[in-house]
């Protein structure tokens, strides 16, 4: 099926006979009525231990607690909404549960403006969207409730922490981390925009040395890549791509440098050993340990040249000094390293072009076949040594005129162009003459040979810093002693709460608020020796990095989880959220299950077996925005329109994964639909349980292909079709109902039950007040659709088409099991066809039977 967009004005234009019932049907008195009804009959409730319909898991990213709800997650919650209701209503019994992502710098810097506590804020926030989701009819689970910053929750943050330390998978280290200077904060590398910027404030993030607590991500970067293909076709694959570009595995070879003047080799990484001949000078990081090392031996001169760079570097963003359009700087540190293939002397310099996290934070420069690296050489005036000719290979360079270019031609050192790629070796010893494919080989051979180099794997992923110098988040559960020795705080004292009460300063100073907190901070070992507690809180994503599994036993204060509940209902089957968290949570929460899987806590590891990402809400062409005067307030749109139109509208606008313009869409439209369909229920005449079969034929065969096209479409996530597939039968109803065979025929009955029960997906006050009205107890959410009676899908008949030279001149009602040659024989004998041909010679007939034929005639 092609890409359907629906108009809802020209749908609603259709079905616009007798608007008049409209004045009967008032959403606020449905919402009114429905609401403590299901309130008493909770008719989501999972906890039932008897329950033994087959069960799936449909989850929505939870949401963070900062006011009320907005047009996002109106479109979120209404699709997930919707998923969860369709698997109901396939027989399923359905864990759909929501909490909050409570924890976070937001409540903390709105607590800091307003003068107030974060836990307040945060909470009057929860309250408020409670509410709200409560009115919007999503069919969550309200006995499964979770809020991440509850300290029953954040208990077992520690308690995984632990577990992870306990494994080696948690550690304390100095390091180079990404500094935030405006929330005063260190930042994972996830949490740097492209632009180098902080995705929570927007500043310019800065480089700075902490000693800060880190998670072995690392360890599993393999495995977080190779099991993306057992998630191919299941998630959407631009969510994949992105995934597999920031693991970024590479290979190639680690290379030992003999640096003069230092006792220990320097290792340099690098995809390309077989450019070794061509290293011309070294490059380091400024802010790596390497560089400090080696300017230790420097003159004074070079001493204070390199603290100013130094200063200065640490100011730039990571984006902004891997720009190859920036002017190159460095310092030259008097030092030197040495070739280990060739033993040539290569100087050393620092430049802020390198990074201090990638590879070992060296770099050796081969600028004939590196774009930065020969921007730094002609800026500096260092050696340019070719030994790739790419003149030399079938895709050889050519000019203007398709004429291969001369090795002098494309000597980069002449045409300051780099030539990367491939080639065959030149000017490099015994790799002369091998291509890019064999020579990277032997050049390993070469060096494992010497002693002087391996082959090795690089990532771009680094570990993940969870350490955080903010007062809301979890306490890391870790003790120092008098002598700084690290002391795990025993399981039986978790959870580590937050101090609470006048006096704490909240305000960002580049130290947690914890440090100011005495009392909280001073405590004893478990073997009573004074100690003090570590004061950074771990990063958020820690908390959202497992919370699908908190859902199984929100409630159990013995364990994280309940391994048995896990068997039940784990992994999630269906996650739903926007595509913003395709790197930070999703990857997170992959190697947080992996750790668990490890540790015998799970029999799986992977989380989400299926995922969708929901496209924006947005006002004429753009991104919604307070300051930019294009918002608009879900709370008003409900209030005037109700819940049931802006859910209706939402599914309708678009498939899920496109965004919505709120500004070509009619909710008002929807209403008028809503309250047509709502309208065909009251009007049917015959009692409940009467036999359908008795029904009318045409309208039996309407509601046949109904129930076999939705859950077909439902299943495909082609929710807007669906809609457009309920108004259709909406249509025939009505006509049925207004002009025979009349609103007593069973088939009505039949009809109005399949809306109301599909209906439900979107609209769930009209849809249950609906089967009220035709004589049902409540709830249809749980009531599984019927099948489609497989004799009504056979049709009596099909038209057929007849052209004439491609021109349609008649049409014939046939049986479809018509062969090619009785439609033929048939379509010749026809009146259209015998006027058309009058006087003409047939020269040709197509028979496609049953739907079609084609004559070709000439005078």
């Amino acid at each position: 099926m092609g890409k359907f967009i629906p108009d809802l004005k020209e749908a609603n234009a259709v079905t616009a006979e007798r608007d008049d019932d409209r004045n009967d049907y008032d959403f606020r008195r449905l919402e009114a009525k429905w609401r403590p009804i299901w309130d008493e009959l909770e008719p989501f409730d999972t906890t039932k231990a008897d329950d033994e319909r087959p069960r799936k898991y449909v989850l929505d990213m939870f949401p963070y607690p900062s006011g009320d709800l907005h047009m996002g997650h109106a479109e979120q919650y209404a699709l997930g909404d919707a998923v969860a209701r369709f698997w109901r209503h396939q027989g399923f019994n359905v864990l759909h549960p929501i909490g909050w992502d409570s924890f976070g710098l937001p409540a903390e810097n709105a607590a800091i403006k307003r003068g107030g506590a974060p836990k307040d804020w945060t909470y009057d926030n929860i309250a408020q969207q409670r509410e709200s989701m409560r009115r919007y009819a999503a069919s969550f689970d309200w006995n499964r409730v979770i809020h991440t910053s509850d300290p029953e929750y954040y208990k077992w943050n520690q308690w995984l922490f632990l577990e992870m330390y306990r494994k080696g998978l948690a550690y304390r280290k100095e390091s180079l981390v990404n500094w935030d200077p405006v929330d005063q904060t260190v930042l994972a590398n996830e949490q740097v925009l492209a632009d180098g910027t902080s995705e929570r404030s927007g500043a310019i993030v800065v480089k700075k040395k902490l000693t800060q607590w880190f998670l072995r991500i690392t360890d599993y970067a393999d495995r977080l890549l190779d099991d993306l293909d057992r998630l191919e076709g299941k998630w959407p694959h631009k969510v994949l791509t992105m995934q597999r570009n920031w693991i970024g595995r590479s290979h190639g070879a680690d290379v030992d440098f003999v640096i003069e003047g230092l006792d220990a080799p320097v290792t340099v990484y690098t995809t390309r050993p077989d450019t070794l001949y061509g290293a011309t000078f070294m490059v380091v990081a400024p802010d790596s340990d390497l560089a400090a090392q080696l300017v230790e031996g420097a003159s004074d001169e070079i001493k204070a040249q390199f603290a100013e760079y130094l200063t200065a570097t640490q100011k730039l963003g990571s984006i902004d000094r891997q720009n190859t359009d920036r002017p190159k700087t460095g310092i030259f540190l008097e030092r030197y390293g040495v070739n280990p293939l060739n033993g040539e002397r290569l100087p050393i310099w620092t430049s802020d072009y390198v990074l201090a996290d990638y590879g070992h934070g060296a770099i050796m420069a081969v600028p004939a076949h590196d774009e930065r690296d020969l921007a730094f050489a002609r800026q500096f005036d260092l050696p340019v040594r070719v030994v790739i000719d790419v003149t030399q290979t079938p895709d050889a360079p050519v000019d203007a005129e398709g004429r291969k270019l001369t090795f002098a031609e494309v000597d980069p050192s002449v045409t300051g162009v780099a030539t990367a790629g491939e080639g065959r070796l030149v000017a490099s010893g015994p790799l002369d003459g091998l291509t890019k494919a064999e020579a990277i080989p032997a050049a390993v051979a070469l060096l494992e040979e010497r002693g002087t180099g391996r082959a090795a794997k690089n990532f771009r992923l680094r570990d993940w810093l969870i350490s955080r110098q903010r007062y809301w988040g979890t306490p890391i559960p870790i003790l120092y002693d008098e002598d700084g020795n690290e002391v795990p705080v025993p399981f039986e004292q978790l959870p580590v709460r937050l101090p609470e009460g006048e006096g704490l300063d909240l305000k960002p100073k580049g130290t947690s608020p914890l440090g100011a907190a005495t009392e909280w901070k001073t405590t004893t070992t478990p073997d009573g020796r004074p100690a003090v507690r570590d004061t950074d809180t771990m990063d958020t994503f820690v908390d959202s990095s497992w919370y699908f599994l908190r859902f199984l036993s929100p409630n159990d204060d013995t364990q994280a989880f309940d391994p048995a509940e896990a068997k039940r209902w784990a992994p999630v089957d269906q996650y739903i959220g926007g595509i913003e968290h395709a790197i930070l949570h999703l990857l997170y929460a992959r190697f947080i299950t992996k750790v668990l899987f490890d540790l015998g806590h799970l029999d799986f590891d992977e989380p989400f077996s299926e995922l969708m990402n929901q496209g924006m809400v947005i006002l004429d062409g753009a991104k919604m925005s307070k300051s930019k005067g294009n918002f608009v307030k879900l709370g008003d749109e409900l209030d005037a329109f109700g819940v049931d139109a802006v859910r209706t509208t939402m599914l309708f606008a678009s498939p899920p994964e496109e965004d919505v313009d709120w500004a070509d869409v009619s909710v008002a439209g929807s209403g008028k639909f809503l309250a047509r369909a709502w309208r065909v229920a009251q009007d049917v005449a015959s009692e409940p349980g009467v036999d359908f079969a008795s029904g009318d034929v045409a309208v039996r065969r309407a509601v046949a292909r109904f129930l076999d096209e939705v859950p077909k479409l439902a299943g495909s996530f082609k929710l807007n079709v669906v809609v457009a597939k309920i108004m259709e039968l909406t249509n025939v109803t009505r006509k049925a109902i207004d002009s025979g065979p009349g609103a007593a025929d069973p088939a009505v009955r039949e009809a109005a039950e399949a809306i109301a029960m599909v209906l439900d997906m979107f609209a769930p006050y009209v849809a249950e007040d609906m089967w009220e009205a035709l004589g049902h107890e409540p709830s249809v959410a749980n009531v599984v659709w019927p099948t489609a009676e497989p004799e009504l899908l056979v049709e009596d008949s099909v038209t057929a088409i007849v052209q004439v030279n491609g021109k349609v001149r008649d049409r014939l009602e046939v049986p479809p099991t018509i062969s090619d040659a009785e439609l033929q024989e048939l379509a010749l004998a026809s009146a259209g066809t015998q006027r058309a041909i009058e006087g003409m010679q047939v020269v040709k007939v197509i028979a496609k039977a049953p739907k079609f034929v084609n004559i070709v005639v000439k005078g």
